[in-house]
């Protein structure tokens, strides 16, 4: 049976109009005071005009300006070669020479997922508003997440909400929660099992705050007249990485969705959050929670990391471990099976597998679960985005890299109740780059991190050439029709 995909619009292009001011680092202490210095030097009766200068050019770009300015002078102050008496307008002005606009699409905009918007009042019956976040890569090729809203009409025809206002990043909260048997677990998976370390978890209760942590571990190091071992040191640099890497994030709730943006924030993301796969996921008393798996990158080491929110205000940053906890791909199943969560992963950068976990954040057997057999895949094979849950199965969508670097998108339906088990597959493409979609950052590919299914229909946004984003639908009846029993495949 043939396949009727369409292509339906919108693209969606990188703007370098959205920009973002980011901490402006010279990396070098001594230059940045002589910066200050100089700064110093001018007349008070001149800094004035030299600030609302700056002001009037950048305050239409830039929510709250002169706050952020005083805030980056407050980071920044320890470099004053001197116990000045600075004025209100001068540290406003040292803010502004160490802050720059950092344009968040200059390179590309793709790679999306969707999920269904939190928020599905005042909608014409057959309608679904969504939320579409987005691979943002700007200089550096630094990636960071970003969000579009829009709705799915009775038709299937697509209407994606115009981006508005400033570009801000969310608040970290200060004193985050851990709870102790969840972070105890963490460190033993790393390896911090120390008798100094257990000497900083004991004093601590179920649930502690990051400044009871860093109490604890400071305990610790007055605790001998010597000090602490070089040993006990590291031991206490990792539990503290640890702490710092779970994290909490929040927007102010004025924002528009399309003015958030998730930009790295812990050493392990420093070159940049890829490539997030958010799932609607339902909990086992019918609440529901978006979680997101996404590969942060420090220039060196890909290292698998789950968020989740309730309501795209509020980011809970959370470490992935154990020895399946690797590598790229990694896309959770939309609700438990069998009491367990599941997960698609790829350990070995040719095959997806399948992995079961009674944490969300604990992943220790992989096992594979599908290998590339047709020539379109058989360089690598992965999956795009979370298994979707139908009568007939989980669908999957897969994506396949053959000759030239080529990518395609193609699928697979997993058995409901035994997963492991693989009951049909596509023996072409679902979607391939056309010539119209072939040229970009990265030639030759189509990519997406997550589809849904509504009326009937697969909508399927994907990424063009690493570079844009489209939209694809396809009836779902068609896509199975069009499966070959895993049995009757080559092996």
């Amino acid at each position: 049976m043939s396949i009727h995909l369409k292509r339906i619009g919108p693209v969606l292009m990188p703007d370098q109009s959205r920009v973002l001011l980011r901490p402006f680092n010279l990396g070098d202490s001594q230059r940045a005071g002589a910066i200050i210095g100089r700064i110093m030097a001018i007349p008070e009766d001149q800094v004035g005009a030299v600030l609302d200068e700056v002001s009037a050019e950048f305050s239409q770009r830039h929510q709250e300006i002169r706050k952020l300015f005083l805030e980056r002078f407050e980071q920044v102050r320890e470099l004053l070669l001197a116990e000045w008496q600075i004025s209100e307008q001068r540290r406003l002005l040292i803010g502004s020479f160490f802050l720059a606009e950092y344009s968040l699409e200059s390179a590309a905009l793709f790679n999306p997922s969707i999920v269904p918007h939190p928020d599905q009042t005042g909608l014409p019956t057959g309608s679904l508003r969504f939320v579409l976040s987005l691979r943002a890569t700007g200089e550096g090729h630094i990636s960071s997440i970003t969000f579009r809203t829009g709705i799915i009409h009775p038709d299937n025809r697509i209407e994606v909400d115009a981006p508005r206002g400033c570009l801000t990043e969310p608040r970290q909260l200060p004193n985050p929660v851990y709870e102790k048997a969840l972070f105890a677990r963490k460190l033993v998976e790393l390896g911090l099992i120390r008798e100094s370390t257990r000497r900083v978890m004991s004093k601590l209760g179920e649930s502690f705050a990051l400044e009871e942590l860093r109490a604890s571990l400071q305990a610790e190091q007055f605790r001998l007249p010597d000090g602490m071992s070089r040993e006990d040191r590291h031991e206490s640099q990792g539990i503290w990485m640890v702490a710092r890497s779970n994290y909490e994030v929040r927007f102010q709730p004025e924002q528009n969705i399309s003015e958030r943006i998730i930009f790295p924030a812990t050493p392990s993301q420093r070159n940049g959050i890829e490539d997030a796969r958010f799932v609607y996921f339902q909990n086992d008393d019918g609440t529901h929670v978006y979680y997101a798996t996404f590969t942060a990158y420090d220039g060196r080491i890909v290292v698998p990391e789950l968020v989740e929110t309730f309501d795209f205000l509020g980011f809970r940053f959370i470490t992935l471990n154990g020895p399946a906890a690797q590598n790229k791909g990694m896309a959770m199943f939309p609700r438990k099976i069998g009491g367990l969560y599941a997960m698609l992963s790829r350990q070995d950068n040719e095959n997806i597998s399948l992995m079961f976990s009674d944490n969300a954040h604990f992943w220790n057997e992989a096992t594979v679960l599908l290998k590339p057999i047709f020539p379109w895949e058989l360089v690598q094979l992965g999956n795009c985005g979370s298994p979707i849950e139908t009568d007939a199965g989980w669908l999957v969508l897969s994506h396949g890299v053959g000759p030239m670097r080529k990518y395609c998108i193609g699928a697979f339906l997993l058995d409901r109740d035994n997963p492991a088990k693989v009951i049909g597959r596509l023996r072409e493409p679902l979607l391939k780059p056309n010539e119209n979609e072939r040229e970009g950052y990265v030639p030759n590919v189509v990519y997406t991190c997550g589809a849904l299914l509504h009326n009937g229909e697969l909508i399927i946004p994907y990424g063009l050439a690493d570079h844009a984003t489209g939209f694809a639908t396809v009836p779902l009846a068609e896509v199975l029709a069009a499966m070959e029993q895993e049995a009757a495949l080559p092996a």
